[in-house]
């Protein structure tokens, strides 16, 4: 018996498994915080009670089946700089992997004299870790005198529930300071920041014993004995896990609230200048290229936001009559890009709407947005020399057979809903839990329950499509950017 723990943006999600068959799940949602325009914040005290409140209710209602479990495994959002004083108190909120303060600190760190990209395999991005420790050196410098360690968000969740501090190679690779061939830290990247492998955890693979649950949460949650708990993963790599992409070649489409095309490779094969990811896979002798979207069904939600309903109502108004393609476009930056174009100041919106436009052509050109997003994605992984034929589905936006549809359809891909997609980040959580405490290492691929194939007229279709979606970039570019201020110019009458 495993537990997985998936520690997420918009929540935390416990999943018991029982060989592969889920048994229980609970889950608390959490909310962001956005202090000023392109912040992004968690307190790592809401991630505990998230914590707390999913295991209090399978204590409650599934108490033998928690009192069995033998290994726990960790999934969490990437990027996040939690900062530890000398006493292991949080000096400040979390800075998540969406928060774009950090930009102008990137530059720094493509310094030719560094070879970040080429000893990461990433260009600087603002959601990354690295430039968020300079951003609080320059802005914040009594908290960054005070940083005793920096954790990614799993890695401080690992901390409260087993008083060590590990991290695993996946979440790692995001931080911009790991040796990304060699699997270990980077002296002359941490040093770049004014930091040291003094300031980091300890270094594991996924599959790897990474401490034991404290005596006071097994007493509490009456566990029969301390789980082990596994190095874990970054969400990515643990969905890689919870779908069997475990092979090179395999590759899936994540649909969450940022979008991930995945590949799984047997080396390290980083392809910076078109912003695709190369990382380490959570298992050992394995990597991964992967393209992202900062928001992805976060469009569809924030759509739905705006309108004072669900995304499911969206869905449904949509599946009522056929639709055609959406005579509007949306364009997803609504957090900036990361493939291809690195663009953490870049904004989304809508074009082309006129006195014709319903909500639901508004809502149809979401979907086909995010699909166009994905495509660069795809384009820019082939370009890497990673061409992709199919694909499975994982995350909550796959569940909509329509978006699935329309992903086959821009992609020119098969994809295939899987039984369990829906556990994602914590079924692969609780396969790596299963792994660190001794048992299965196979990590087979789910079953598949329905296979979406592209139409090939419209296939065509949005090929062109696509190719006219993508020249608005450069107007989505130029309106995002700030227009010189009045200051200092005369404002006489």
């Amino acid at each position: 018996m495993t537990l997985g723990l998936d520690l997420g943006t918009s929540g935390l999600k416990a999943l018991l498994l029982d060989g592969d068959t889920p048994l229980a799940t609970a889950t608390a949602p959490l909310t962001v915080q956005r202090p000023a325009p392109g912040w992004s914040e968690q307190h790592p005290a809401d991630w505990w009670r998230a914590t707390e409140r999913c295991l209090d209710e399978l204590a409650a209602t599934h108490p033998r089946t928690l009192a069995a479990v033998r290994g726990i495994g960790l999934s969490g959002q990437m990027h996040g700089a939690t900062l530890l004083g000398a006493d292991n108190e949080v000096l400040r909120p979390c800075m998540l992997w969406n928060d774009a303060r950090s930009g102008p600190q990137c530059v720094e760190l493509e310094r030719p004299a560094l070879n970040l990209r080429g000893l990461t395999g990433n260009p600087a991005m603002a959601g990354f870790t690295a430039p968020k420790l300079l951003w609080v050196r320059e802005h914040e410098p009594e908290v960054f005198a005070r940083v005793a360690k920096v954790l990614l968000p799993k890695a401080w969740l690992r901390w409260k529930l087993s008083g060590e501090f590990f991290e695993d190679m996946s979440d790692a690779s995001g931080t911009l300071w790991l040796d990304v061939a060699r699997r270990r830290w980077s002296p002359e990247l941490l040093a770049a920041c004014g930091l040291s492998e003094a300031h980091m955890p300890r270094l594991v693979e996924g599959t790897a014993p990474a401490g034991q649950l404290r005596a006071e949460w097994v007493r509490r949650w009456g566990f029969e004995q301390a789980p082990v708990i596994a190095g874990g993963a970054g969400d990515n790599a643990a969905g890689a896990v919870g779908v069997g992409a475990v092979r090179p070649g395999d590759a899936f489409v994540s649909l969450g609230t940022s979008g991930v095309l995945w590949a799984t490779t047997a080396g390290f094969a980083p392809a910076a200048h078109q912003g695709v990811h190369a990382f380490c896979h959570a298992l050992p002798g394995l990597w991964h290229q992967m393209g992202v979207q900062l928001s992805a069904a976060a469009s569809l939600a924030w759509w739905a936001r705006t309108h004072g309903v669900s995304e499911v109502q969206l869905l449904q108004e949509l599946d009522q009559t056929p639709r055609p393609p959406a005579g509007c476009w949306f364009l997803p930056y609504l957090s900036g890009d990361r493939t291809p174009h690195n663009d953490s100041k870049v904004r989304g919106g809508f074009l082309n709407v006129s006195t014709d436009t319903e909500r639901t052509d508004m809502t149809q050109a979401v979907l086909e947005g995010v699909a166009f997003a994905f495509r660069d994605a795809r384009d820019a992984l082939a370009s890497a020399g990673t061409p992709l034929r199919e694909a499975d589905l994982l995350g909550g936006g796959a569940r909509s057979a329509r978006w699935s549809q329309i992903l086959a359809d821009v992609l020119g891909m098969h994809l295939h809903q899987i039984e369990g997609g829906e556990h994602g980040c914590a079924l692969g959580a609780a396969r790596l839990g299963r792994a660190a405490a001794g048992g299965d290492t196979g990590f087979g691929k789910p079953h598949r329950l329905r296979s979406f194939e592209p139409d090939p007229q419209r296939a065509a279709f949005y090929g062109q499509a696509h190719a006219r979606w993508r020249t608005l970039y450069g107007l989505a570019r130029e309106v995002s950017t700030p227009p010189p201020t009045a200051a200092g110019r005369s404002m006489g009458h």
